[in-house]
């Protein structure tokens, strides 16, 4: 391919991403407005809270405070589930329900030992929502929630009025990431760009549209379309557990996704290394532990992201104008999110060199998992399944 019909593939990519992609890159599926109240007020429905951890004690306890500080005028109960964990996760937990005056509410259990064929995560909600259900009085709502997430006080409020509202059989909220250290603000709104780019939320939140997504530290479930839809054995071996809960739930009704800062995540990636085993804990299964997929994606990537300054600097007159309308066009399709993260525009016009940070991270990704080594997370790996019958249980 020449460099001037390289220079208008970019273009033409860039223009179908911004106008044709569900205009993801303008960031506007948010919860950052309260909605109305219905006259005379919902009937607010009871939630349990189930919350996985695993070696959690510098997040927990203010995790498990922000959710049993809510302003929730419905019952609250939360479930913690102690994933063999060695620090003293749950009597963390335990603390911070005695300085909110809530011990009542919460519950802390231990996860039995790991199964054959399940994920630790998912092993771990599946305890909780077990106990969640096993009462005379199960709750309406689930709301499935991580160690490291923050809740401003009317969070849950807003959470269930919305899906009381819109009849939502799943409500799920993006955390705002941590974004303090140098590597943190390089790479993470990128990280939610591309999320964004990959499933554009004003299309997973159209009932008539396929493409489901949820973010998987906060996710408010309508209790009896997960247990119609299989429960969470349904998807008991998927590394990218929300992703797939979403595709499970879009079955039964409509699902929303929405960015949020009412929603935080306190748990910091201060190094780029600490980002990389983040995104390469779950970039190659994000591409089915597919060679041809990751050699398409390393190539979409690099046409996309990399040509485009490349042609500035090393084509001539119109492909070196058309390389630097689509790196212009990619810097500014980045702003909204950088906004939103507080972060100078100018890294804009890095999103080239991050981007191909985030290709190498994926590399890394099919590396890990063809050294036995995918999904690792506190001691523990993922193995598909084709892997697992061959090398036996999983660890």
């Amino acid at each position: 391919m020449t460099m001037l019909g390289l220079s208008l593939l970019c273009c033409a990519i860039w223009g179908w991403l911004l106008c044709a992609r569900g205009g993801f890159w303008r960031c506007l599926q948010r919860d950052d407005r309260d909605l109305p109240l219905a006259p005379g007020g919902p009937v607010w429905p009871r939630v349990v809270a189930v919350m996985p951890a695993r070696d959690e004690a510098q997040v927990v306890a203010a995790s498990v405070g922000s959710l049993l500080r809510q302003d929730y005028a419905g019952r609250l109960e939360v479930i913690v589930v102690d994933d063999h964990s060695s620090d003293g996760t749950g009597a963390l937990a335990r603390r911070a329900a005695e300085e909110a005056n809530a011990s009542e509410r919460l519950t802390v259990l231990n996860a039995p030992g790991l199964p054959e064929g399940w994920t630790g995560k998912l092993w771990a909600v599946h305890q909780g929502v077990a106990h969640a259900q096993s009462g005379v009085d199960p709750p309406d709502y689930l709301l499935l929630t991580d160690a490291d997430i923050h809740y401003a006080e009317n969070t849950l409020t807003e959470l269930v009025r919305r899906s009381l509202d819109e009849r939502l059989v799943l409500t799920s909220l993006l955390a705002r990431l941590h974004c303090q250290s140098f590597a943190e603000r390089a790479l993470i709104p990128a990280f939610v760009f591309f999320f964004q780019m990959l499933y554009p939320f004003a299309w997973v939140n159209r009932p008539d549209r396929r493409i489901a997504a949820a973010a998987g530290g906060c996710m408010l479930v309508e209790r009896r379309a997960l247990q119609a839809a299989g429960g969470i054995e349904a998807i008991r071996g998927e590394l990218i557990d929300d992703c797939a809960l979403a595709r499970l739930l879009k079955r039964r009704g409509p699902i929303w996704l929405g960015l949020s800062a009412r929603v935080t995540s306190i748990r910091a990636n201060a190094a780029f290394s600490e980002i990389r085993r983040m995104v390469a804990r779950s970039a190659y299964a994000q591409l089915c532990f597919s060679p041809w997929l990751l050699a398409a994606t390393v190539l979409s990537m690099a046409v996309t992201y990399l040509a485009p300054p490349l042609l500035v600097v090393l084509g001539s007159g119109a492909a070196r104008g058309l390389g630097a309308l689509s790196w212009a066009l990619m810097a500014l399709s980045f702003q909204p999110t950088l906004r939103f993260y507080a972060v100078t525009p100018a890294w804009g016009l890095a999103l080239p060199a991050i981007a191909a940070t985030y290709t190498a991270f994926t590399l890394d990704s099919a590396y890990q998992q063809l050294r036995g080594r995918g999904g690792a997370w506190k001691g523990r790996v993922h193995r598909p399944a084709a892997a697992r019958a061959a090398a036996g249980p999983t660890r």
